[in-house]
């Protein structure tokens, strides 16, 4: 008995040795697999959180070019409201995909992954490095991912009931509808981005799924890089803090004559470049519906509300490496971004060994 149950023991512990052993050929393969894909680096983190400067002394350090994952500053003439890198904070550092719409053009996650793409391709042709720098989380999947979209035709008579539904009775009644039919998109999605909950709403009519089962299944697609993804945080209430004093600074700086300008172009609410931060706050103060402290008011507080959800987002995603702040005690700022540079540049060189 006692042979028979020291055999039993033997076979399970080598039946157990012979189970690790696929797993580490598994590993290596899929190890070995994202070593042949195109390297990638990738600097995310919710808004205010010091992003720029660091991201150009990384540049600098490993032979990089920046490639822009905002939402806005593909736009011209928008500059304070976008928080829009200057040519004297580029320092020479190459960057894409900044300025090149009017702010009357549309510009969605679908044309920012080709856009992102090519210049990906473009960076890696001259022997440089990309590296994706922005707090989008949407279009930074949409790239890494290489998420597959369903384009549908522009003004389907669906999508325009669903304006009209929208002008009639307001932008909550509409995020009710999607609510109703796809709570977990509701959640992610903000009652004020009309384009994405009329997008979700849409999706639905034409497939019969909730947008948010497509997109999950679409994160779990594998990367199209070799990527380094880091985000960076730092405790809410520093976070937070800055938020509220790079707004004042953007009063200070002009933001309501920005948009005044802005205004006398021809843009106006509805347009995608004015669904951004700050600039549909201002152009209601303009437009006389609300005074200026209560329009910055709104500012601060959404963008807080926005920090927030680029947080919640980041969690979802994988293989990613935070980076918080707290966790680089300096004395000042700079010093604090060359300590935590230090450690991005350590993961970056056993990642692409």
């Amino acid at each position: 008995m006692n042979w028979i149950r020291n055999s039993s023991g033997l076979c399970k512990e080598r039946l157990k040795q012979e189970e690790d052993t696929l797993y580490s050929m598994k590993m290596e393969m899929e190890k070995e697999k994202s070593r042949q894909r195109p390297p990638l680096i990738i600097l995310t983190g919710p808004t205010a959180v010091g992003k720029t400067a660091l991201s150009i002394s990384l540049a600098k350090a490993v032979g990089g070019e920046i490639i822009s994952a905002d939402s806005m500053q593909v736009y011209r003439h928008m500059d304070i409201g976008s928080a829009k890198i200057t040519q004297a904070e580029m320092d020479g550092v190459p960057h894409h995909l900044i300025d090149i719409l009017d702010p009357w053009e549309d510009f969605n996650v679908v044309l920012f992954q080709k856009l992102c793409k090519e210049a990906i391709t473009d960076i890696h042709a001259r022997g440089k490095l990309p590296i994706l720098v922005g707090g989008t989380g949407f279009y930074i999947q949409a790239v890494l991912r290489d998420i597959a979209f369903t384009e549908n035709e522009d003004d389907t008579p669906y999508r325009n009931a669903l304006e009209q539904f929208a002008g009639a009775n307001g932008d909550e009644a509409l995020h009710d509808r999607l609510r109703e039919i796809d709570p977990a998109s509701a959640e992610a999605i903000p009652a004020g981005n009309r384009k994405r909950v009329i997008r979700a709403l849409e999706y639905f009519h034409l497939t019969g799924e909730p947008i948010s089962v497509h997109n999950e299944r679409e994160r779990k697609r594998p990367n199209a890089y070799h990527a380094c993804y880091f985000v960076l945080t730092d405790e809410r209430e520093r976070l937070y803090e800055r938020i509220d004093a790079r707004v004042d600074e953007m009063l200070t700086q002009g933001l309501a004559e920005e948009v005044r300008k802005l205004k006398e172009m021809g843009c106006k609410r509805g347009q995608t470049a004015m669904q951004g931060l700050g600039y549909k706050e201002i152009l209601d103060y303009l437009d006389g519906a609300c005074t200026l402290d209560e329009a910055v008011y709104l500012i601060k507080r959404d963008t807080r509300h926005f920090a927030k959800r680029q947080l919640t987002w980041f969690r979802r995603e994988q293989d990613v490496i935070w980076l918080d702040r707290s966790a680089f005690p300096a004395v000042n700022k700079a010093e604090q971004d060359t300590a935590i540079l230090q450690h991005m540049l350590h993961v970056i060189s056993d990642r692409y060994e």
